[in-house]
């Protein structure tokens, strides 16, 4: 049977969804900056196939050489490139309304008010979801969540498997960390305004290499807070570009020759571990979707449980978070605040 005798209420609920689901991407990534930086450079990319893959260069040739004259030149063979395999994972929200809901608001503008409160939320929880998984180990629902910052910029760093990668047998997929308590203790021991930039100084200049290098600091409150004390106002620097603009607490840093936006990831409910900063080169850090499953309404009508007089749609998406070079990827921590 139809969920209501009026035809136009039949598919209210995947039309209205299907009308802001072309929204859904850009919800998601405008709520979090990791991900809207990502979107911003091109790096929120689809993939085909049945794993996501992830071209690395590895290795040199080793043919250069010097010569004069008659001298032989070196062209022996060498394997350069190897991939690294992430397996996309899934995620749907869900959005139902009961005939009675439906009914009892037959009116036009009460429709869309009860539409428009069921969507919301709905979205709400995608982009809060979104946000705890980004900030994980994947581990949650038994590891079918995404692989978030936690996984693939670790505290310990030769160890598991990444990409399908082992991180403890291949050096060169490695990430960098370093602990406030014990790394330079010629600076301090643990982060305030006073040690924050030559903390950061230190490990801009230790981790970049020519025009590569972290260009977003994702911060704690507790570093955001010591590095905004550490800048008197004549020297502070707000970002106005797209992050500033789109409400984040951000600035930019500026130092050991190198820039990088700035961005506190905390607040309430934050999902950001505390006493924490992921430094990130975006270059080399992906968003990977399947194109058929970017934040779309699963079916093209909502479904009616066999035995219930109610509409199910379901926003879902099909993708993961990788790298593809992890040299200039690094998390600063605080293992010890009160040291």
């Amino acid at each position: 049977m139809s969920l209501t005798s009026v035809e136009k209420n039949q598919e209210i609920m995947s039309l209205a969804l299907e009308d802001r689901s072309t929204g859904y991407q850009d919800l998601v990534s405008n709520s979090n900056a990791l991900l809207n930086t990502l979107k911003t450079k091109g790096n929120w990319k689809s993939y085909s196939g049945a794993t996501i893959r992830e071209t690395l260069l590895y290795n040199k040739t080793g043919n250069a050489a010097w010569y004069n004259g008659y001298d032989f030149m070196n062209n022996s063979p060498a394997e350069l490139f190897n991939d690294a395999e992430f397996r996309a994972k899934m995620v749907a929200i869900g959005v139902s309304l009961s005939s009675e809901e439906i009914l009892n608001n037959a009116g036009a503008a009460q429709i869309e008010d009860v539409m428009e409160a069921h969507m919301a939320a709905a979205e709400r929880e995608l982009t809060d979801e979104m946000d705890t998984s980004l900030q994980s180990n994947g581990t949650r629902f038994g590891g079918k969540e995404l692989g978030g910052l936690q996984l693939a910029i670790p505290t310990v760093v030769n160890s598991g498997v990444y990409g399908g990668i082992d991180r403890g047998a291949n050096a060169i997929w490695d990430t960098s960390t370093f602990d406030a308590n014990g790394f330079n203790t010629a600076i301090g021991t643990q982060v305030s305004a006073t040690t924050i930039r030559p903390f950061l100084n230190q490990i801009m200049t230790q981790r970049t290499r020519g025009t590569q290098g972290a260009d977003l600091l994702l911060m704690s409150y507790q570093h955001y807070a010591a590095y905004d004390a550490a800048t008197v106002a004549i020297q502070r620097v707000n970002d106005v570009t797209d992050l500033g603009k789109l409400g984040f607490q951000s600035l930019k840093y500026f130092g050991a020759g190198r820039s990088a936006t700035i961005v506190q990831d905390g607040g309430i409910g934050t999902n950001m571990p505390s006493n924490v900063t992921y430094g990130i080169a975006t270059d080399n850090m992906r968003m990977r979707y399947n194109p058929g499953r970017n934040f779309d309404t699963i079916f093209k009508q909502a479904m009616m449980p066999i035995n219930q007089d109610a509409r199910v749609q379901y926003i879902g998406f099909m993708g993961e978070l990788t790298l593809n070079n992890p040299l200039f990827m690094w998390k600063f921590y605080d293992s010890n605040p009160a040291a």
